[in-house]
């Protein structure tokens, strides 16, 4: 796969923390209940941490108590990308940023929140920068 933003793995390293980077780059995650936006009700724009890409709004936020940042649909259809994940003996939907690559975390279908979609992209915080809405 190509992305619109390419680094060599050390450039990552760099510009990432140690724990960003375990994520972002190496399809970690971070604990449950830790993450700075799990709970956050603030209005505005969650973009990729990694590039800056905007990828969820806080219009799509929801709160589903599973841990992490919960989201229904992402804020383009185009932002994000679905990679199947077999990893840890399961099948899952792994998501992606479609700018530069980077895990965000996976997204599940059919678990019965009241939400449009009836989709959760279950996000790790570490993955999103967070830009308040003004006013």
């Amino acid at each position: 796969m190509s992305y619109d933003i390419e680094k060599p793995d050390e450039q990552w390293r760099a510009e990432l923390s140690p724990a960003e980077y375990a994520v972002l780059r190496q399809a970690g995650t971070e604990p449950a209940f830790r993450g700075e936006y799990t709970d956050t009700k603030t209005k505005g724009v969650y973009a990729c941490r990694a590039c800056g890409a905007e990828l969820f709004t806080s219009t799509e936020k929801f709160e589903s108590h599973c841990g992490w940042p919960s989201f229904y649909d992402p804020k383009d259809s185009d932002a994000v990308e679905l990679v199947e994940d077999r990893s840890h003996g399961m099948t899952r939907t792994e998501v992606r940023c479609s700018r530069c690559g980077s895990h965000l975390g996976h997204v599940f279908e059919g678990e019965g929140y009241p939400t449009p979609t009836d989709q959760r992209y279950c996000i790790n915080s570490i993955s999103l920068t967070l830009t308040p809405a003004e006013g």
